[in-house]
């Protein structure tokens, strides 16, 4: 499965240095404060005058405008409308652009307010937020500021204390009391343009900025935002001021890496939350707490599912109990997948790198790969199924009879997580995944999407998850032809309208935001405490095929020899072919730093395939350091000639063949992070069909051990998970015990359960069940036992 881009992680090393309280007097102000005061008024230009003109303002799903002025703000109308709404917007949407309440509008335009409770109001309510604790932060360290975005539950800002201090939770105290005083002085947030030479003016003082505004920033600038005396590089957008921020709190503090790389400087990050009301804020610590006591790496632990071992960090052991579930998770996909007509392989797990740099996998992805020798030849774990799914189908000749060809691997995966990312079952080295991929034809498209919705469905009902679908269209930088990304997305469009209206569902479109090869659907499901979680994704792939040369004889062809045996083996490799390099002239400073812009290459990149040290590239881009001879022209030939010198691995069709489309598809995503979901879901009250611990046999006295004995191998034989508890504690202490392993279903017996052949249960979700009730009989009772598992009911309910 191709895993959706990957987003930068804190690493966490030992804490170390200096305390920070010690770091700056609390009298003191940063001398870097005027500094960048100064850069801005002498920048900063007179509000201009707008036209006595009339804008049409289209609102929400109004389909018709309203007239206001020229540079009239989105707050300003949201005020004319009603009161209520402007103190309760806090920002709104201008033709599909996110927009401060506080600019003029420049046109006529559709527009849309979004309140805190959009998940567009939380993140800019919460980047907001952290330019408060920015400001704090630098009054109270004089530290260096590196990033502060707003994450799913709030937000974080990465610092550099002087002298290598340390933030203390003693610190938190004076923190919070500086954010206060700035909401009570109600900073506006002001947004002003900066040319790149600008910037770095402004931010000449922080190393980090300089970092991020050479690499992340066109020459013709970007922008900054303001508040009070607080600057900070930013594309906005905020809100109005600062007095917006009703509640807020500090939640942990840790070390992290500067761009999460352990190679760059330890810097320290400051957690925080904030919302709009104090009620918001109490309720928010609540579920905390709630969250806190569903851990999942706290469930594995009490009820034994799974271990982490220091020998081999980020690769879960599966314990006994642990792999019950494991496995009914995997019967239950097993039976799934002979329904839908999958055929299940499993493939190597370590490969040639020649394999990766086929797939292209090997230029952008191999800092995450665990790569080795083997005899003098690279090699790598795999990461992802898909190129091997590719040699699979290209291992003879394919006809159209038998597309759509549904592959599905439970094959072992290995992914090169830094240390510090890793968490539990969820951020792990070493996974499986429920991975599938489809290869059908063009016209087989919309069928087989429908099939994976319907799937999908399916395996989310079970589990009692509801789930929200969103389109990621055709990016920049995206290969293949428009026409073929047009009608791929009308598809999808199409069957996601089928779904969603059978199901009375809506989806969401996210525009650009598809991977290069092909458009994707992305599904999340929402858990006990409302929480969303990614795991399935849908991603059609035009591009894998054509790199592989994949091919499947149509209706009008006729085949052409087969190949099997010894032939197979010696089959020619692909040709590939390498062109001759142009002579590409040398480039100048602008034209490779607008090549590296239109290619979106990292300076990381840049520097491994040029032989330069990553430092000194960074400096020739930023313009701090002159280039060599040697070095431009090594960069003209990477920026402005063949692309990293890649070559052609690519084919013509042969006559009477065509290309299949592959669909790319995962509904559990990693076994480990889904079951992490589930036991958190469940809060360890595991359904019964996937309870480890589905029943407990407790005798009222010693004598009926035997019996006891008789119960536990007649269910054990039918594959019930039964233990027992004949040791020296009470009845009392063993049901308790029961109890407390969340075991779904206690028996009790004596001796008159022993005569009569019975059993008393108990429901663990039952409480009329607790004291003694009706006698089962002993076949009667492993029958319904039987019907519960196989049924995959939620409820625990004979």
């Amino acid at each position: 499965m191709e895993q959706p881009e990957k987003q930068e992680v804190a690493h966490r090393p030992k804490s170390g240095g200096k305390d920070s309280s010690k770091a700056l007097k609390p009298q003191e102000k940063a001398p870097f404060i005027a500094r960048r005061l100064e850069v801005w008024d002498r920048v900063k230009k007179p509000t201009p005058q707008w036209p006595d003109e009339d804008i049409e303002v289209r609102l929400g799903s109004d389909k018709e405008g309203k007239k206001f002025k020229l540079g009239s703000t989105p707050l300003e109308i949201a005020g004319k409308i009603s009161t209520s709404l402007a103190k309760r917007v806090i920002v709104a949407r201008v033709d599909g652009e996110l927009w401060d309440l506080q600019t003029p509008l420049e046109r006529s335009c559709h527009m849309e307010f979004l309140d805190f409770d959009t998940p567009e109001g939380k993140m800019v309510f919460w980047h907001s937020t952290a330019h408060i604790l920015g400001e704090a932060a630098e009054e109270i360290y004089g530290c260096k500021l590196a990033g502060g975005p707003p994450t799913e539950d709030g937000f974080y800002y990465d610092m550099r204390l002087p002298e290598a201090g340390v933030v203390q939770q003693a610190d938190w105290k004076r923190l919070e009391k500086a954010v206060e005083q700035a909401v009570k002085e109600k900073q506006k947030f002001e947004r002003l343009k900066m040319s790149k030479k600008e910037l770095m003016e402004m931010f000449d003082y922080n190393e980090y900025k300089q970092r991020f505004i050479a690499d992340k920033v066109a020459e013709e600038g970007s922008t900054v935002y303001r508040n009070g005396p607080f600057i900070d590089l930013c594309r906005g957008p905020h809100v109005p001021h600062t007095g917006y921020i009703k509640a807020f709190s500090i939640m942990k503090n840790s070390a992290s890496y500067f761009l999460g790389d352990a190679h760059n400087d330890s810097l320290q990050r400051i957690y925080g939350v904030s919302f709009p009301d104090k009620k918001k804020l109490d309720e928010y610590k609540k579920y905390l707490e709630e969250a806190a006591k569903r851990d999942h790496r706290k469930i594995g632990q009490d009820q034994e599912l799974f271990m982490i071992d220091e020998m081999s960090p980020g690769s879960p052991f599966f314990l006994r109990d642990g792999v019950i579930i494991y496995n009914a998770l995997r019967a239950f996909l097993r039976k799934q997948y002979r329904k839908r007509k999958y055929q299940e392989v499993r493939s190597p797990s370590m490969f040639n790198a020649d394999l990766w740099k086929q797939s292209g996998h090997w230029a952008h992805y191999k800092d995450d790969m665990f790569t080795f020798e083997v005899e003098k030849a690279e090699w790598a774990l795999k990461p992802m199924n898909c190129p091997a799914h590719c040699r699979i189908f290209d291992h003879r000749v394919r006809s159209y009879r038998e597309l759509p060809m549904r592959m599905a691997d439970f094959g072992v995966l290995h992914r090169n997580e830094a240390s510090g990312a890793l968490t539990g079952l969820t951020r792990v080295r070493r996974f499986e995944q429920d991975d599938a991929h489809i290869f059908c034809t063009e016209e087989q498209i919309s069928q087989e999407i429908l099939g994976l919705f319907d799937f999908l469905k399916t395996v989310y009902d079970l589990f009692g998850f509801t789930f929200k679908m969103k389109l990621s269209t055709r990016p920049e930088g995206f290969l293949g032809e428009v026409e073929t990304w047009d009608n791929a997305e009308a598809r999808l469009k199409e069957a996601l309208d089928g779904f969603c209206n059978e199901n009375n569902m809506k989806w969401e479109l996210n525009p650009g935001d598809g991977a290069f090869y092909g458009p994707k659907i992305d599904i999340k499901i929402s858990d006990a405490l409302k929480r969303d979680h990614q795991c399935a994704t849908i991603q059609l792939d035009f591009q894998l095929p054509q790199q592989f040369n994949l091919e499947y004889v149509t209706g009008e062809a006729s085949s052409k020899p087969k190949t099997d045996g010894a032939e197979a083996e010696n089959k020619e490799k692909p040709e590939v072919k390498k062109e001759a390099k142009k002579e590409v002239k040398v480039a100048s400073l602008d034209e490779l730093r607008e090549a590296r812009k239109q290619k979106k290459l990292k300076i990381s990149d840049i520097a491994e395939n040029c032989g330069i040290e990553e430092e000194a590239c960074f400096r020739i881009f930023d313009g701090t350091a002159e280039a060599s001879a040697q070095d431009l022209t090594k960069l003209s030939n990477l920026l402005c000639g063949d692309p990293l010198g890649a070559p052609n691995y690519r084919k013509q069709l042969t006559p009477g063949y065509a290309r299949p489309v592959m669909i790319h598809r995962a509904i559990f995503g990693s076994f480990e992070r889904f079951m992490a979901i589930l036991m958190e879901h469940f809060a360890g009250r595991w359904p019964f069909w996937l309870s480890p611990r589905q029943v407990l046999v407790v005798p009222v006295m010693p004598s009926v051990n035997d019996y006891v004995l008789e119960v536990q191998a007649l269910f054990d034989e039918h594959e019930i998970n039964i233990d027992v508890d004949v040791s020296a504690d009470t009845m009392k202490a063993k049901i308790r015990n029961g109890q407390l392993a969340q075991y779904n279903f206690i028996f009790v017996v004596g001796a008159q359960e022993k005569e009569s052949r019975t059993v008393n249960i108990r429901n663990r979700d039952d409480q009329a069940t607790q004291a003694k009730g009706e006698l089962i009989p002993l076949d009667e009772a492993l029958e319904k036992m039987l019907k519960l598992r196989d049924s995959r009911a939620l409820e625990n309910k004979l």
